[in-house]
């Protein structure tokens, strides 16, 4: 189990649905999860609220609560922007913002923002680069706060342990933990996301789990297939365990723990539910008693 000082806490949220809430449900939603004791409380971006906007509800809405915008689409705002904005937050807020930067999607990037998607390492380099050296924010701020980038490939990872503080990587077997701290050596910060079912049981969360890790499949096939799942399309019960844990809370725990013991500094939990429009703090509850948040 990782020793790496990170300020994030052992436990967080991956709060995947907020876009699905009115603004005074994003608040409610925050101060829940503070008030239960996680240290993290993680969202991506994709086509719902801007993530700087989002990240600076959340903050206002709690006290201490580390707030991360773990996946911040690199075609959303340009490298000057998204540097100012960030200062911003960090200047507002010091210490509880971190800013995640996502490579994106081809749809995303050019049907949903209309730009060219690029390589997505080159790019993201070539971001970071601009992102170093951008002049505008507040004074006194550091020129290159806290960030971690989204990655799943080794190659992006390589490039969060060169050029940032680590790596967020989201829905992967514990296998692909202990690859990934491999490849981000032993000082780099690698924060994992773990979907999850929370059920009376197995059988219970089972159907649930197989949608759910249908709908992560797609962007991991290969990855898959490098840790030993040689046809991840047949989504078998084990590739199904491997991408989410579901069961009671002690099986979500289980999990945790192996993903802290496989090199992780830091586990979100994504509670994938059916009713995306309502956040299942009850289900966090639950979890926080079983974890040490």
């Amino acid at each position: 189990m990782s020793a790496r000082p990170h300020g994030l806490g052992r436990i967080g949220i991956w709060a995947g649905d907020l876009d699905h809430l009115p603004a005074a449900g994003v608040r409610d939603a925050a101060a829940a999860v503070e008030d239960l004791g996680y240290g993290t409380l993680w969202f991506a971006e994709t086509t719902g609220r801007e993530a700087v906007a989002q990240a600076a509800i959340l903050l206002t809405a709690t006290r201490h609560l580390t707030v991360a915008a773990g996946m911040t689409d690199i075609y959303a705002r340009d490298p000057v922007t998204a540097a100012a904005a960030q200062r911003t937050l960090d200047e507002a807020f010091p210490g509880r913002f971190l800013l995640g930067l996502w490579d994106s999607h081809p749809s995303l990037a050019e049907d949903v923002r209309g730009h060219r998607f690029g390589p997505p390492v080159a790019t993201m380099r070539s971001y970071l680069d601009a992102l170093d050296t951008a002049p505008f924010g507040p004074p006194g701020t550091a020129s290159s706060p806290s960030r971690v980038l989204a990655a799943l490939t080794p190659d992006m990872l390589a490039l969060a342990a060169e050029r940032a503080r680590g790596a967020t990587m989201l829905g992967m077997p514990v296998e692909y933990t202990r690859t990934a701290r491999t490849v981000l050596g032993n000082e780099a910060l690698l924060a994992v996301t773990q979907l999850c079912v929370l059920g009376h049981d197995r059988a219970d969360s089972a159907d649930l789990a197989r949608t759910a890790a249908a709908a992560a499949l797609p962007n991991r096939r290969e990855l898959l297939r490098g840790i030993g799942h040689e046809d991840p399309d047949a989504l078998d019960g084990r590739l199904v365990d491997a991408l989410v844990a579901h069961g009671r809370a002690e099986d979500i725990a289980h999990r945790v723990l192996e993903h802290l013991d496989a090199g992780a500094d830091h586990v979100s939990l994504h509670l994938v539910t059916t009713t995306p429009d309502s956040p299942p703090v009850r289900q966090w509850e639950r979890l926080a008693r079983r974890l040490p948040v």
